[in-house]
């Protein structure tokens, strides 16, 4: 199993929009394929408004995840409706995902 620390820098003013589409849109898209959420986040970094946007995915193996990739994004949904959004709402140049492994005592597992 293995985790997935997803930051994005939002644009300037989107930061609003981008948590309502995240909430509302995304996310429940994302879970009714069988994506794994594990939490989502804002960043607090002073003299940033907009700042960062944290989220965390878990997968139990790499063909689970390539699998959940396919069922979420080359679906005409996730092409025509949700991406043209992220791409007003998010610096896509600035996409940071990191693959995380829990350690044994780790809550999240």
């Amino acid at each position: 199993m293995f985790f997935e620390l997803r930051q994005y820098v939002l644009r300037a003013g989107q930061r609003e929009n981008w948590v309502k589409l995240m909430e509302e849109e995304i996310l429940p898209f994302q879970l009714s394929k069988g994506m794994v959420v594990v939490g989502s986040f804002l960043s607090e970094q002073e003299g940033n408004e907009d700042g960062l946007y944290i989220w965390i995915r878990r997968f139990d193996s790499e063909a689970e995840r390539e699998n959940l990739y396919t069922a979420v994004y080359e679906t005409d949904h996730w092409k025509n409706v949700l991406a043209p959004q992220v791409a007003n709402m998010i610096d896509r140049e600035q996409i940071s995902v990191t693959r995380i492994i829990p350690t044994e005592k780790s809550i999240l597992r």
